[in-house]
């Protein structure tokens, strides 16, 4: 008996993927009966050339040798990266690509099924999926973006479709490029770029003076791929464009890079990037593989790795579960977390291109390295492995004293110097009383400036008693909290020389009068509530927390005057710098979110309107804080909920903070409303900080699941960010920076040991840990 109880298996689509599960199975079990449904011809084929990671290729070496000498006996391979703009190649060296023509890689994968005995199907449309389910065990849909199998059975699948931006167009030049080349067309029309890489060398044979535009694996090709907005597409005219003349066009924008040649087209369209995701992958069963379960972005090149990848999990899940459920439960188990990081560096990658004309002014060498590292799948600490001479390059443009990491690069802001780049984001602890901060504060925020972080920060300390969130958060509106405050400001500045602190001043707003985090986040006091005020009378949880008072004239002025009262008093306690809270739904985010400022007084309606009293109170704070002393705001770039900021919203708020003299901006996002959706992932946030660094070119701070010393490198090196706040990884290790130092083997001014601590300075040595097996190894 076949393995999971398939012994019938149809597969809808003739893909790379669904022909290589459908030889994976049946060279696992040769008694299963394979059938393959292909409404084109074997030669028929869309696209160019495909690229496959080395760790791909290692899976199909493992699962298959034929495939995987078939496969690299056709692969072209490099490993070179050309970055043209404004004239210039930045040349980045190490990637190691590979890369096959699709109609190749079909063609060996026909083969390879013909050979095991699965059956082909072509030119032949697939029976409905519902039709096959009922008399075969396993039905795969191999059936594409455009799967109809998945929206046959949408209402199981649940799937999503979201198109984005840019327009692009798939063509094909017959010659092969010496490396992955990225270049950028300033156009008087807008930005345009192009993505090209070879997928056939020339044969040894071939002659261009005889056969100048002969088949691909004679005279060698290479995929290009031309992308714009689509206000560059329609100004340029190639919306009323055919195939033809749309790559007549492209030519001619990027004639120096094709050295005149023309470009070729295969059915060729201009299209809009679809992201697939679906809720379930299996239906019964029926199970979704490849572009129709999910879709990656081209631009880091996943399609057919994912497709393939999926191929090679679903037969080991079939393989080795024992019944078909159990095994389409594990492969969906286990490729999910796979697909949605692809999908994650997709969308950054994506998004990177679609704000591709906020970079073009950058500086040559930090542009290169922002396209290399946008995905935020390329590093700087791997492409310092693959790449010295072109990191070290980056990192002098940068300003980096020799040796020094960008980390621990110093930074001015006003009058004060930041020794290096690290800030312990402000995090609420809960854990005062009376506003009063006591011991705990004095360890917890002494501990971390002892750490190394250039800069640490209070959690929100609130203006007022009923500005807290919960009974155990901190405040600044009497002097005995200021005398409590001034001793820990003295034990950083004297037990860590260097470290500066900074108080971050907030409201609650309609946030308040709750129960501390651990008792029950956003949930009313059982007892002892005070009233909450807001910029609109609207709960922060309908049903659950109270209906703030709506703040008239009179309100706001009390409200300003507490934050000024408070910021003299930081002043007094020898904080170096002050941010204002303007983020995470509290009072002062309440007024600029449209989703939860309803006035129709002048504080409300427009984005100038809405911004007027986060403004005003801001003013107030800059009036008594001192002029040599640096501040900054906090905002929230994105509700994450339809209707709430947007991204023009963030950056014109960005810009008027800056206008009345915020030193930087805070880019947070979220947390405003409860329906929210945040894209949770690694430095998830970061691209709201990115785009208004580079929209402004004002200083920001960038927070959000920054958790590793090399994504603040990156960050800093690709000009996303000054600063970098990290929360969590800090309650993790509060000796996070020194850590980082000894990590890069980094001894200089940036960052400095206390004595006690010094003979620490040195990584201890670990253990040795052996790698997993190949997970299917076939005879």
């Amino acid at each position: 008996m076949p393995s999971s109880g398939t012994g019938r298996i149809a597969v809808i689509g003739g893909g790379p993927g669904g022909l290589y599960a459908a030889a994976l199975l049946k060279r696992l079990d040769p008694g299963r009966e394979i059938t393959v449904w292909e409404r084109n011809a074997p030669d028929d084929t869309f696209g160019f050339g495909v690229v496959l990671s080395d760790e791909t290729l290692g899976g199909i070496e493992h699962a298959d040798p034929v495939v995987y000498r078939a496969l690299s006996d056709a692969f072209v391979r490099w490993d070179t990266i050309d970055v043209v703009h404004r004239g210039g190649t930045r040349t980045s060296d190490g990637h190691g690509f590979a890369a096959l023509g699709r109609r190749t890689l079909l063609r060996i994968l026909h083969e390879r099924c013909a050979s095991l005995g699965v059956r082909l199907r072509f030119r032949t449309e697939a029976p409905p999926a519902a039709e096959l389910a009922a008399h075969h065990d396993l039905v795969i849909a191999a059936d594409g973006v455009h799967s109809a199998t998945r929206e046959a059975h949408a209402r199981h699948f649940r799937p999503t479709v979201t198109h984005h931006r840019n327009r692009y167009i798939w063509l094909a030049a017959d010659f092969a490029f010496d490396a992955f080349r990225f270049e950028i067309a300033e156009t008087e029309y807008g930005v345009m770029q192009l993505h090209a890489y070879p997928f056939a060398r020339p044969s040894p044979d071939h002659h261009p003076a005889t056969r100048p535009f002969g088949p691909p694996r004679e005279s060698g090709a290479s995929t290009v791929i031309v992308e714009m907005r689509e206000e560059v597409w329609r100004a340029a005219g190639l919306d009323t464009c055919d195939t033809a003349r749309s790559a007549e066009l492209c030519a001619k924008v990027f004639a120096e890079a094709l050295g005149g040649r023309p470009l070729r087209s295969n059915k060729s369209s201009w299209l809009t990037f679809a992201t697939v995701t679906n809720a379930h992958w299996s239906h019964g069963n029926t199970v979704l593989i490849g572009d129709a379960a999910h879709t990656a972005h081209f631009s880091i090149g996943s399609g057919t790795k994912l497709a393939v990848e999926d191929a090679l999990a679903l037969a080991a899940c079939v393989e080795e579960q024992p019944d078909l459920p159990t095994a389409l439960a594990a492969y969906e188990a286990e490729r999910r977390p796979v697909v949605l990081s692809t999908q994650r560096a997709a969308a950054a990658s994506l998004r990177w291109f679609e704000e591709l004309p906020q970079y073009v002014d950058q500086p040559p060498l930090r542009f290169a390295f922002n396209l290399l590292t946008r995905s935020r799948r390329v590093t700087h600490d791997n492409l310092r492995l693959r790449d010295p001479g072109f990191t070290e390059a980056v990192e002098e443009e940068f300003g980096c004293p020799p040796g020094t990491p960008p980390m621990f690069t110093p930074l001015r802001l006003r009058g004060l110097e930041l020794r290096n780049r690290v800030v312990v984001s402000p995090m609420d602890m809960y854990s005062a009383a009376d506003g009063l901060p006591g011991d705990f504060h004095l360890v917890h925020l002494g501990a971390r400036a002892l750490g190394g972080a250039g800069l640490v920060m209070t959690e929100m300390v609130c203006v007022s008693p009923e500005a807290r969130i919960t009974p155990g958060c901190a405040g600044l509106w009497t002097d005995a909290q200021a005398e409590a405050w001034t001793r820990i400001t003295r034990f950083v500045h004297d037990a860590a020389p260097g470290t500066a602190i900074g108080v971050q001043l907030g409201h609650s707003g309609r946030k308040g009068s709750t129960r501390l985090m651990w008792e029950g986040i956003d949930q009313p006091l059982e007892d002892g509530n005070w009233p909450v005020s807001a910029a609109s009378p609207l709960p922060y949880a309908h049903g659950v927390s109270q209906i703030p008072q709506e703040l008239d004239r009179a309100g706001m002025d009390t409200v300003r005057d507490r934050f000024a009262e408070a910021a003299r008093r930081a002043a007094r306690c020898g904080f170096d710098l002050l941010e204002l809270h303007c983020a995470h739904g509290y009072l002062l985010s309440g007024f600029l979110s449209p989703l939860t400022n309803l006035r129709t007084d002048a504080y409300g309606g427009s984005l100038e309107n809405r911004l007027r009293f986060p403004l005003e109170v801001f003013d107030a704070v800059r009036a008594v804080w001192p002029e040599d002393r640096p501040m900054t705001v906090r905002i929230s770039a994105t509700d994450w909920a339809q209707g709430g900021t947007s991204d023009e919203d963030a950056v014109a708020a960005a810009r008027a903070f800056a206008a009345h003299g915020a030193d930087a901006i805070d880019v947070s996002t979220g947390q405003v409303v409860p329906e929210e959706r945040p894209e949770y992932g690694r430095s998830y946030q970061t691209p709201y900080a990115d785009r208004i660094r580079n929209a402004l070119d004002v200083p920001v701070i960038a927070v959000g699941a920054i958790s590793s010393w090399d994504d603040v490198n990156s960050l800093l090196l690709a000009g996303r960010a000054d600063l970098c706040a990290l929360a969590r990884p800090h309650l993790y290790d509060p000796h996070w920076t020194l850590h980082a130092a000894a990590e890069q083997g980094y001894t200089g001014p940036g960052v400095s040991w206390p004595l006690p601590y010094r003979a620490g300075s040195r990584t201890p040595p670990t253990g040795r840990t052996d790698g997993p097996k190949p997970r299917l190894t076939l005879d």
